[in-house]
């Protein structure tokens, strides 16, 4: 049975835990000029997909972790340059933190650590100072204390999340991240040739094995294996072209090329 007494204790405890945990110093933070929550909620759903617990949980970690670190408009032209965000998961919260902030892979602002982790890292390059936010296991069965007019567990979460106090929400950490220069957005800083394949390595991922630099696939333990080449139907076609495009039964219809190029190293170092 539902024990609303209890409940509404655990909720005070965690938000003085949580309060005492972050260690910071709330006077700090900047005004309310981030975008409302709801129009942030509502545009990251719909380049997800869907609405659900993760999105509003990764909507407000990334609100959060913004503010902690001082940037206010994350997205804006000054303010994104400034950014980089660690998530450690691969599921709906991370969607969410990546379209609130604006981080991309490409731009090389979104650092992804396959942790498990409903935990997010916001890092302003030009402060150096970095906030870690972690979801707390405790806001699912606090879900009832929150929305207790919502009887389904799913609508009762969603609500329950929106609700919330961060401090009931979230548990807050200052930490320090090591960025070394081939890890930073920015134009390519190194370049190697592997010697087995001629595939161009950037950015130091290059395998240093017996003296011969390798890209990782020619190093092996990679994700994929037993890599053949292939040709396949239409594989002269470009854009632009209004040729009629082979169906997906003609795909299959690929052969394999036997073969690989072989090149020496060459090393380039590009400074930015």
């Amino acid at each position: 049975m539902f024990n609303k007494k209890s409940y509404f204790h655990s909720i005070y405890e965690q938000i003085f835990f949580a309060t005492c945990y972050a260690n910071i110093n709330i006077s700090r933070l900047p005004g309310e000029t981030m975008q409302d929550f709801e129009i942030l909620l509502k545009n990251s759903t719909s380049a997800h997909g869907h609405l659900c617990p993760g999105q509003i949980v990764g909507v407000r970690m990334a609100m959060l972790g913004c503010r902690l670190i001082g940037l206010d408009e994350p997205t804006r032209h000054d303010q994104i340059k400034k950014l980089i965000v660690y998530v450690e998961m691969d599921r709906c919260t991370a969607d969410a933190v990546a379209h609130v902030t604006g981080v991309k892979l490409g731009r090389r602002s979104l650092k992804f650590m396959d942790y498990g982790i409903m935990a997010a890292t916001f890092m302003n390059l030009k402060t150096k100072e970095s906030i870690r936010v972690v979801s707390t296991e405790e806001a699912r069965s606090l879900a009832p204390a929150y929305a207790p007019e919502v009887s389904e567990k799913y609508p009762q979460q969603l609500e329950a999340y929106k609700r919330m106090p961060d401090s009931v929400l979230f548990r807050v950490q200052r930490v320090e991240v090591s960025i070394n220069e081939f890890d930073m957005p920015g134009p390519t800083r190194r370049k190697v040739t592997c010697s087995r394949c001629a595939q161009v390595v950037r950015d130091h991922r290059e395998v240093n094995k017996d003296g011969r630099m390798l890209c990782r696939p020619c190093a092996g333990g990679v994700y994929f294996s037993n890599g053949r080449e292939v040709t396949w139907p239409d594989m002269n076609w470009v854009p632009g072209n209004n040729a009629k495009l082979s169906n997906s039964e003609n795909h299959s219809k690929m052969v394999v090329r036997a073969g690989m190029n072989l090149a020496p190293t060459h090393v380039q170092n590009h400074k930015s």
